[in-house]
């Protein structure tokens, strides 16, 4: 089966999608799916894009909270980033 696709399709890689983008259509989808009487075939496709784009939202608050917690005080009293080696998440 094809899947079903709309004028405003995601991107690929949706890992590359910026935090904001990703939730915003995180939104349009559950309000389609929630308000529209859709297909079998449409609702599974926006459930896999939908999944797909939750786990990239949590992987960048996961990353964004890390970052916070690695703030340090350097001697002059200013803030600054140590790196951080976030671990390798499976697709």
């Amino acid at each position: 089966m094809p899947k079903a696709k709309n004028a405003d399709s995601a991107p690929a890689d949706l890992k590359e999608l910026p935090f904001e983008e990703a939730i915003k259509r995180l939104e349009t989808i559950v309000e389609a799916m929630e308000s529209q009487d859709l297909p079998l075939e449409t609702l599974l496709a926006h459930y896999e894009e939908g999944s797909k784009l939750s786990q990239t939202c949590q992987a960048k608050l996961a990353e964004a909270e890390l970052k916070i917690q690695q703030l340090d005080k350097n001697a002059k009293g200013e803030l600054s980033l140590k790196p951080v080696n976030l671990p390798e998440q499976s697709a």
